[in-house]
């Protein structure tokens, strides 16, 4: 069961319907276990530029820290936290007003199990403003939608000339049988992406991905804080090899990185 809170306090239906009717705000999820996560100044650092780019204001990161700690679990049993900075006060007319961000925290259980392979299909899809984490999640959660109703499991968005970008709410790597390939296109920089990327040995470079390219990779993941790192069967109909040791190789990678102290 998912726990709310809002400024340290129980979120109060007034100011979450604010939120749920204006949908204007940014977030940054992480996996948090005994106090810690992975990746956390990137979090940080995450909130506070995309605070600079929604609403024009500072974000204070020790309140942020304080705010995810007061959530945790006593126990230390893991768990995804959601941050997202929203103000109650703006509306609909006049959005420009001066804005004073306020955090909504949420914690739910994370998964015991990691989660199987994605079969995915691509699609030209384009976030707005794709460098930002932000709430307006419609459009992706539309994409994953008609994917599945077709039978797979997400969507790989490209852009306008069909290179890869992201996955619906991931980051995506692909494996070539020599190096790592991270698409070089408009995506949201992502924490888990980052951090694989510093931990990885082998290997990688940033290049455009084209969809015409696709059948040249032996091996793909898909990485977010929710799970880690999560292998790719297949992409439209080119099949990857979820089993690849380089998979293990990847997660093994990311596993080892140190969670910070929140």
């Amino acid at each position: 069961m998912a726990e709310i809170e809002i400024d340290g306090a129980p979120a109060d239906p007034a100011r979450l319907a604010a939120l749920g009717l204006l949908n204007y705000g940014h977030f940054t999820t992480l996996r948090a276990e005994s106090g810690r996560t992975r990746g956390l100044a990137l979090h940080l650092d995450r909130l506070v530029r995309d605070c600079r780019t929604v609403f024009g204001a500072e974000l204070d990161r020790a309140q942020v820290r304080t705010r995810i700690r007061r959530a945790l679990p006593a126990d230390g049993a893991p768990v995804i936290v959601r941050v997202t900075v929203f103000d109650p006060a703006l509306g609909l007319e006049r959005p420009s007003a001066p804005a004073v961000p306020h955090l909504l925290v949420t914690t739910r259980p994370a998964p015991a199990a990691a989660p199987g392979p994605l079969r995915v299909r691509t699609v030209a899809y384009r976030r707005e403003l794709p460098e930002v984490k932000h709430v307006g999640l419609f459009g992706l959660l539309h994409q994953r939608r008609l994917a599945q109703l077709d039978g797979y499991d997400d969507a790989l968005l490209l852009d306008d000339a069909g290179r890869v970008t992201e996955g619906a709410t991931w980051n995506v790597a692909l494996y070539d049988g020599r190096e790592l390939v991270w698409p070089d296109a408009a995506a949201l920089p992502g924490v888990t992406a980052a951090l694989l990327a510093g931990a990885h040995t082998g290997p990688q470079r940033r290049d455009p991905v084209t969809v015409d390219a696709l059948g040249g990779f032996v091996a793909a993941v898909a990485v977010n804080a929710g799970v880690g790192v999560r292998p790719l069967a297949a992409v439209d109909g080119t099949a990857l090899d979820p089993a690849h040791p380089v998979v293990a190789e990847l997660r093994a990678a990311y596993e080892g990185v140190d969670g910070e102290q929140i």
